[in-house]
């Protein structure tokens, strides 16, 4: 079902969110920063909790204040870098023929990560490549405020008004909602708080998400329609 709200005849454009929303990277994000955490004699579990909310400088600052910006981030950069290469995540179920389905300029990703990791984890997930990612060094304001999921829309040259954003975290849901967005949530058990639909998967929600942007749901993969021995 539409969003009434949003006119019929204006092209729709669907912002994603990456990790938890398209790609399962919960527990290689835990042990990256449970080591930078470690190595700086800090709580991961506190560590953690704080860099789930903020990108990393934002971390930084909150965790290890008397400590260099710069030195910090050099430390995540290594292990982040050696996650990409070495790290176990995946593609969440319904991810690659969801964004095989949207047409090129039709999506963008918005993350707190930056765009050369993102890319890493999309290769080796099978993911298509994506043509527009608002990264953690595009933006001045990191989630919550609306100034990531704007800038996706200003450089897709998107009214907000038509824009679908597809999170799965609190600040996130609350970026889109400031910037003036539909936002729906996917892959919690419970809705987070302001989404205006909530799936508790993101397969469930592909269907959906094609209709928003008024293409036909996805068929089955190529393999299932093969013809048997």
């Amino acid at each position: 079902m539409r969003d009434a709200s949003i006119p019929g005849d204006r092209p729709r454009y669907v912002l994603f969110d990456v990790d938890g929303t398209l790609i399962d990277a919960v527990a290689n994000q835990r042990q990256v920063w449970r080591t930078w955490a470690l190595r700086y004699g800090l709580d991961p579990d506190e560590v953690h909790a704080v860099a789930l909310r903020t990108r990393p400088t934002e971390t930084f600052a909150r965790v290890a204040p008397d400590r260099a910006p710069a030195e910090c981030l050099t430390a995540l950069h290594e292990l982040e870098d050696e996650d990409v290469r070495h790290g176990s995540y995946s593609a969440f179920e319904g991810a690659p023929e969801l964004l095989r389905a949207l047409p090129p300029g039709s999506w963008a990703l918005v993350t707190s990560n930056y765009a050369h990791r993102v890319r890493g984890r999309f290769r080796r997930t099978g993911l298509p490549d994506p043509g527009l990612i608002v990264d953690a060094a595009a933006v001045e304001e990191g989630k919550p405020s609306p100034v990531p999921y704007l800038r996706a829309a200003a450089l897709l040259g998107a009214d907000p008004r038509d824009c679908l954003v597809v999170e799965d975290a609190p600040s996130g849901v609350r970026s889109g909602l400031a910037a003036g967005m539909t936002v729906w949530g996917v892959n919690t058990a419970e809705p987070v708080a302001g989404v205006h639909r909530h799936f508790d998967s993101l397969r469930e929600a592909v269907p959906h998400i094609l209709d928003f942007a008024g293409l036909p749901a996805a068929g089955p993969p190529a393999e299932a329609l093969a013809p048997g021995p």
